[in-house]
């Protein structure tokens, strides 16, 4: 029934440890040889993402900055690609300047930063990405910018969204991927929308599709997919809107549900 799997990265198919389990590994290959089409989706650089898929073998487009980039592993051929409207990172660069907030940009696959601090090598070093220092973003907001990211406590993250949402929220997509990472993309540059388009280069109705992650900017590809699913370590809001909660990134939630609705059936 099911011909696509498109799978979050962090908390999801990798664990604690950030490593694929041979358990998991294994069931994404046996999936892969059974025909069904398996991706990650993920707010990761394709530079970060692409060497977890070379690692589980995969040979299809990946899913990155949260949907607004859908390349190819084999040959970088694009199929979707969404940026940051040039007013709207204009002005959420001028929120950051005016509340001294951490923000990273992301021109041409490259990592972005003001200055080398420990935000920076923390979150480098979860990406294992190397770092760009540009400490005049005059040089690169009217770039195209995949997606923005402002690192900062989650308390204090909740009230920058609500402020940028009534600055630009009619132009932008804005979400978490982590408690600290706030992810500010273009209106279409989601995880629902291009998955959606994913499928479509597949030729896969929707309906055939298994969505899984943990957080809440795995909500628009779980609520598109024919199955969404969420792990047990999900975020409770996510848990509400899934179709079925597997169990954690540390006890294979992934395998378990391509055991149960792809090798199984």
């Amino acid at each position: 029934m099911y011909k696509m799997i498109a799978i979050d990265v962090d908390d999801t198919i990798i664990n604690d440890q950030k490593v694929v389990t041979p358990k998991t590994q294994q069931a994404l290959e046996q999936a892969i040889a059974k025909g069904v089409h398996v991706t990650l989706a993920t707010g990761r650089m394709y530079a970060s993402a692409q060497a977890i898929a070379r690692q589980i073998g995969m040979n299809v487009p990946l899913i990155t900055y949260q949907g607004s980039l859908v390349k190819n592993l084999i040959d970088g051929h694009v199929l979707y690609e969404r940026s940051v409207p040039q007013e709207a990172a204009r002005q959420i660069l001028k929120y950051s300047d005016e509340h001294n907030l951490h923000l990273q940009l992301y021109v041409d696959d490259q990592l972005y930063v003001r200055e080398d601090n420990e935000k920076t090598q923390s979150y480098a070093g979860l990406s294992k990405i190397p770092y760009i220092v540009e400490p005049d973003y005059s040089k690169l907001i009217d770039l195209p910018n995949n997606k923005m990211l402002i690192i900062d406590d989650p308390a204090y993250l909740d009230e920058v969204a609500a402020d940028l949402r009534a600055i630009v929220g009619d132009q932008v997509h804005i979400t978490k991927s982590k408690p600290h990472f706030l992810e500010i993309m273009h209106l279409e540059g989601t995880k629902g929308h291009a998955l959606s388009h994913l499928a479509a280069h597949f030729g896969c109705d929707l309906s055939e599709v298994i969505a899984i992650g943990d957080a809440w900017n795995d909500r628009e590809m779980l609520e598109v997919a024919g199955l969404g699913v969420a792990m047990g370590n999900a975020v409770p809001a996510l848990k509400e809107i899934a179709d079925e909660i597997t169990l954690s990134n540390n006890e294979d939630g992934v395998a378990h549900i391509i055991q149960k609705y792809i090798l199984q059936s």
